[in-house]
C-alpha cells in the first residue's frame, strides 16, 4: 500500500503540472472546480496519498480503516460526477462506477478487520 500511495502522488503531481488539460481541473465530492481554485487544492491530493504513504509505512493501525473510507468516498464522488457534469455519463456509469470503486473500498475494510483480529481484537467490538 505504501508503493501504491508513492506511485499515485508521482502520477498525481505529474498530471497536475504536466497536462495542461488537466492541471486546471479538479474533482472535489463529485464536483468540478477549474482554474486557480483547482490548481490551488490540487496538493490536498497530493497530501491524502503522502498520509497514506506514511500511514502504511509507519504500519499505524487506521490506516486500513483510513483508506477504506476515502475509497468509499470516491466511490461516492464517481457518482455525483456522473450525475452533475456536463461531461460525466448519467446515471448508469454512475452506478458502474461506483459498484467498481466501492470493492477497493470493501477490500481495505476487510483488511481492517483482519488487521483487529491478527492482533487479538474481536473485529465485531471496533469499527
Amino acid at each position: 500500500m505504501t508503493v501504491f500511495c508513492l506511485v499515485t502522488i508521482v502520477f498525481l503531481i505529474y498530471r497536475d503540472l504536466a497536462i495542461p488539460h488537466v492541471h486546471d481541473t479538479e474533482i472535489w465530492f463529485g464536483f468540478e472546480l477549474r482554474g486557480a481554485l483547482a490548481i490551488a487544492t490540487a496538493p490536498l491530493h497530493w497530501g491524502i496519498f503522502a498520509w497514506g504513504a506514511w500511514s502504511f509505512w509507519a504500519r499505524w493501525p487506521r490506516a486500513w480503516l483510513y483508506s477504506a473510507l476515502y475509497a468509499a468516498y470516491i466511490a461516492i464522488s464517481h457518482l455525483i460526477w456522473n450525475l452533475t457534469s456536463a461531461s460525466g455519463g448519467g446515471l448508469v456509469d454512475g452506478v458502474l462506477q461506483l459498484g467498481l470503486f466501492l470493492i477497493p473500498a470493501a477490500f481495505l475494510f476487510w483488511m481492517h478487520r483482519r488487521r483487529l483480529g491478527a492482533r487479538g481484537i474481536r473485529p465485531d467490538t471496533v469499527i
